[in-house]
């Protein structure tokens, strides 16, 4: 399996299904629905990408050595950082509150759909 494949499927699919639900908020529940998924959905895609950076990064190591400090660092303050961005806008803004919580859950959802796709494709 060739996970740089793999992975690039997984972003392709969070952007379609982040763009995809922002458009159907904005038909069913307008502008406050529709910004609430997208930023959810960015959220989400901005923490799925730190996160495949920073396993990359772990994976590179040899393991003779802990991670270094600065990584650890650098993942307390990526949580710290969303959180505050997503309490800011929660808090903040006039966003609905559940089309934001539901937007979070796109890149979720793209990891769902590509390990299905790997499933029907590996028995053909």
């Amino acid at each position: 399996m060739d996970l740089e494949r793999v992975y690039g499927r997984i972003i392709q699919f969070s952007l379609i299904l982040t763009v995809a639900g922002t458009a159907i908020y904005l038909g069913i529940g307008g502008w406050r629905a529709s910004v609430g998924f997208l930023l959810g959905g960015g959220i989400a895609f901005l923490n799925f990408y730190w996160l495949k950076r920073t396993v990359f990064a772990l994976g590179e190591s040899d393991g003779s050595q802990p991670p270094k400090t600065r990584t650890a660092v650098v993942l307390g303050l990526r949580y710290l950082l969303l959180g505050l961005a997503a309490y800011a806008i929660l808090r903040f803004s006039e966003i609905s509150v559940t089309a934001f919580m539901v937007g979070l859950f796109a890149p979720t959802a793209a990891v769902i759909l590509v390990i299905l796709i790997e499933l029907f494709y590996a028995r053909t």
